[in-house]
């Protein structure tokens, strides 16, 4: 029996479990989108709520300019910066319009996403199930980060 077990353990040693979801996290952080198996996503749901949850409990300090904090506010957000940047990785190279761009993922956490959600009591990301892969026949889904205008906010 499984009693107080949770999480699904993926056939994978700890380290190589943990080093997955910390990719997967990074990588939603990211793209804001990504496609993976159903197991993955609804684990990666509890990932990523909870490093959009922790950028929240900031307030406004998450997205306020440096220079307009006080010193106690700009250790809470660099507390807080540190423990998610300890899990995701800090910064990746999009390509926009053509040109690569790098991008901190912890900043766009604190700045954009923490903005996004403001206010949102949680349920930050989304499952939408696709069906089977071909090869496989394992269950795919797209797991995304819901959009600014939708639900409670």
């Amino acid at each position: 029996m499984r009693h107080l077990n949770s999480g699904r353990k993926f056939g994978r040693n700890t380290s190589h479990r943990r080093a997955m979801f910390r990719a997967l996290a990074s990588n939603l952080v990211e793209h804001e989108r990504i496609e993976t198996t159903d197991a993955k996503a609804k684990e990666l749901r509890r990932i990523a709520e909870r490093l959009v949850t922790r950028a929240l409990r900031l307030g406004p300090v998450a997205f306020t300019p440096q220079a307009e904090l006080s010193v106690e506010d700009r250790a809470r957000r660099l507390a807080a910066q540190q423990q998610v940047g300890a899990y995701i990785r800090r910064f990746a190279v999009l390509e926009q319009d053509g040109q690569e761009v790098r991008v901190d993922l912890v900043e766009k956490l604190f700045l954009d996403l923490a903005k996004r959600f403001q206010g949102r009591p949680g349920g930050y990301t989304r499952i939408i199930k696709l069906g089977n892969r071909r090869g496989d026949n394992a269950p795919m889904s797209i797991i995304e980060f819901v959009e600014a205008g939708t639900g409670k906010s």
